[in-house]
Formats: C-alpha cells, sequence, structure tokens
C-alpha cells in the first residue's frame, strides 16, 4: 500500500499559529538560563555539584515520583481547581525556597512534591486547552510533557517525534512510559537539586530555580497541547503539524 504524502500546510492561520508555537518553545529556557547566570552554574557543571551517593539514586527516585505524582495530581484536582499559570509557579517557588533553605537534604525532600506540582500544573492546561486530564489518553500526554528536551539542554526538535509515538493505553502502558521518561527526567531534575544548593544563596536559589523550571514546563505544555489543540479545529493532521512545528522550532 503506496504510503500517503502529506502536503506542506498553506493555510495563513494555521501558519500564523505554528510560527507563534514555535517562538513559545524556542523561548521557553530563557528563565533557566537568566538563574543559571545569577547563581554561576552551568549545565556542563551542576550534576558535577551532586555527590555521588544522589547522582546514582536519581534515576529511581525519579521514577518513584512520577508514579506517585501522576495519582496524586489527578486526586487532588478533585478537591482543589485548576489555577492560573502564576498561581503554580508561585506555589512552587515557595517550596523551592523552603528546600533550597534546607540544603541538598531539604531540597531531595522536596522533590516529589514539585513534580507533583508541575504535573498538575500540566493537567491545567491541557483542560484549558480542552482536553480531560481524567482521561488515560491525556495522562499520558500530560506526562510526555516531560519528554522534551530540559532546558538546560539544546534541542533538535527530536523529542517532539516522542510525543507521537504511540502506545496502548492502560496502565502497563502507562508505567512502561514513566520507565522510559525518568532516566530524562533524573538528569533535569539532577541539575535542578544541584542549582538550587548553590553556596550561600540557599532559599533565593531554591526559589529562583523553581520558578525557571515551572516556568519552562508550562511553556512546553501549552506548546504541546496548543498543537493538538490546533490540528482538532484545523482538522488537519497532527503529525504533518507537528512536522512543522519542529522545523519552524530548528529554524534559525
Amino acid at each position: 500500500m503506496p504510503q500517503e504524502i502529506l502536503l506542506p500546510v498553506t493555510d495563513p492561520r494555521i501558519v500564523t499559529e505554528l510560527d507563534a508555537l514555535a517562538k513559545r518553545y524556542r523561548g521557553a529556557a530563557g528563565p533557566v538560563m537568566q538563574v543559571l547566570g545569577f547563581i554561576g552554574g552551568s549545565a556542563e557543571t551542576l550534576l558535577n555539584r551532586l555527590p555521588a551517593p544522589v547522582r546514582s539514586g536519581l534515576e529511581g527516585a525519579t521514577e518513584r515520583a512520577l508514579t506517585t505524582a501522576l495519582g496524586a495530581a489527578s486526586r487532588s484536582r478533585h478537591v482543589v481547581g485548576d489555577r492560573p499559570d502564576w498561581v503554580n509557579r508561585a506555589l512552587t517557588t515557595a517550596m523551592g525556597a523552603a528546600g533550597g533553605f534546607g540544603g541538598l537534604a531539604g531540597s531531595a525532600a522536596e522533590l516529589p512534591f514539585t513534580v507533583t506540582m508541575l504535573l498538575r500544573a500540566i493537567q491545567g492546561i491541557a483542560v484549558e486547552h480542552g482536553f480531560d486530564p481524567d482521561s488515560e489518553e491525556v495522562r499520558i500526554e500530560c506526562l510526555r510533557v516531560f519528554a522534551s528536551a530540559g532546558p538546560l539542554e539544546k534541542d533538535d526538535g527530536t523529542d517532539m517525534g516522542f510525543f507521537a509515538a504511540k502506545m496502548t493505553v492502560t496502565g502497563q502502558g502507562l508505567n512502561r512510559l514513566v520507565a522510559k521518561v525518568a532516566p530524562k527526567l533524573a538528569a533535569v531534575l539532577g541539575q535542578k537539586l544541584a542549582a538550587q544548593t548553590a553556596p550561600v544563596l540557599g532559599a533565593v536559589a531554591g526559589a529562583a530555580v523553581n520558578y525557571a523550571f515551572t516556568s519552562y514546563y508550562q511553556e512546553v505544555a501549552h506548546v504541546h497541547f496548543g498543537l493538538k489543540r490546533l490540528a482538532v479545529d484545523s482538522r488537519e493532521d497532527e503529525g504533518l503539524l507537528r512536522e512543522e512545528l519542529v522545523a519552524r522550532m530548528t529554524r534559525r
């Protein structure tokens, strides 16, 4: 059976929206890089600041935090309503300040709560774009936002392809996705841990890092679900729109 040929998008309205999403994605890591300049760190050196036992345990801790966050974030939606982006940033900023004040131990203890808050914020953005976060399919889409290149990595657009991967929507499929996302997110969270325990700065660094990381994942979520909403509204093939978006994201 011949492969379907997808023609380039030419609708001016869709092109404009894709350009806006690409611009939003490219600017997502800006606040994080500003914080790194503030604390005098770099993506290459941050992880090396962590003690070896902490580095070796990050992946397992991240997988456990993600699994716990998936349940906790969904349950909390039935108790506390979705909040604006700025409220979620304020809450995670406060958590980061408390964690940073307690040094590495405090930051490590704060980590699962921040992951839950981030996931809850992503779910709220899914709702904003017209999707139901209580559905298994959208829960997986929320988790996939964490699979984007971290804010300290150079993104060539290939992670957007991971968003397109089809996976059986079952508890087992969700567990496989958690296991796949955890190593990438562990590296990101390790950099976050090291940054927010910057000597002397303590709570200030913790607050700034959490604010910046929350802003990053909120922006990525807006791009991810904005693209899906655009596909629904325009009735264009989502894979084609994603290819067009990746081309714009990597264009300089």
